[in-house]
C-alpha cells in the first residue's frame, strides 16, 4: 500500500467513524499500515470532521519519527507497538465509545460474549493494565491485552480495536460497542437483583437511590 493510499483510507475511517458515533472531537485516533516499516496515524488535536487526507502522518515504526510540520497523535506509540506484535494488523483504533469506555473506567474485562459478537471479539475483551496516555507502558499492555482479540479496553481511558483491513477494525468497534453494553446491562441486573429490562434510567435511579440510602 502506498502512504496516499492509506492517507485515504485513515481519512474515510475518521468520516465514518464520527458519523456511526464511535469518536468525538478530538478524542481517540486511528491508523493504517503501509509496510513493515511505516503506519499513517491522525494527526494531534484536530477535529475529525476538518480532516484531509494530506493532514494524515507517516510515522516509522521503529522509532516513532516522522516527516514535515504537522505533529502525529500522541498514542502513536501504541499504534506502532501493536503493528510490531501482530503482523496479521494494518488498521488500528483507538476510541472512546460511550459503552466500551464505561467499562474500561469500572477496569472490567467483558465476559460472556455470545455468539453475534464472538467471532470478531472471541468470548472475553481484556482490560489493559493502566498507564498513562502516551506512553510506552501503556503501548504494552495493551498490545498484550488484545491477546487473541481484535480488541482491548485501556483502564480509565478507552479502546483499541484493530482489523486485517480498516472495514474490519470498525466491524470490531461496532460489535465492541454492543457487546459492552449488554455487559453493563447484565452486570447491573445481577447486582441489583432486578429481572429488566434493562436501562439506562433505571440504573441511574436505582444507584441515586442507593447512594441516598448511605
Amino acid at each position: 500500500m502506498s502512504i496516499n493510499e492509506a492517507r485515504e483510507i485513515v481519512q474515510e475511517a475518521c468520516v465514518e467513524l464520527v458519523k456511526a458515533g464511535l469518536v468525538a472531537r478530538t478524542w481517540g485516533n486511528i491508523s493504517a499500515r503501509v509496510d513493515d516499516e511505516v503506519f499513517v496515524i491522525t494527526p494531534s488535536g484536530r477535529r475529525y470532521e476538518d480532516l484531509t487526507v494530506t493532514d494524515m502522518v507517516p510515522v516509522k515504526i521503529s522509532d516513532l519519527t516522522h516527516e514535515g510540520s504537522i505533529k502525529p497523535s500522541s498514542e502513536k506509540g501504541l499504534h506502532a507497538e501493536i503493528y510490531k506484535q501482530n503482523k496479521g494488523v494494518n488498521a488500528v483504533i483507538h476510541t472512546h465509545q460511550t459503552h466500551a469506555s464505561t467499562v474500561a473506567a469500572a477496569r472490567k474485562d467483558i465476559t460472556g460474549i455470545g455468539k453475534k459478537h464472538s467471532a470478531l471479539l472471541g468470548t472475553t475483551v481484556r482490560v489493559a493494565a493502566y498507564g498513562l496516555p502516551g506512553t510506552g507502558k501503556l503501548a504494552r499492555a495493551t498490545a498484550e491485552a488484545l491477546g487473541a482479540s481484535n480488541a482491548a479496553l485501556m483502564a480509565n481511558h478507552g479502546a483499541v480495536c484493530v482489523g486485517k483491513k480498516m472495514r474490519d477494525a470498525f466491524a470490531v468497534a461496532r460489535a465492541l460497542e454492543e457487546a459492552a453494553e449488554e455487559f453493563i446491562a447484565r452486570s447491573f441486573l445481577s447486582a441489583s437483583g432486578q429481572n429488566g429490562p434493562f436501562s439506562l434510567a433505571a440504573m441511574h435511579t436505582f444507584y441515586l437511590n442507593m447512594m441516598a440510602e448511605r
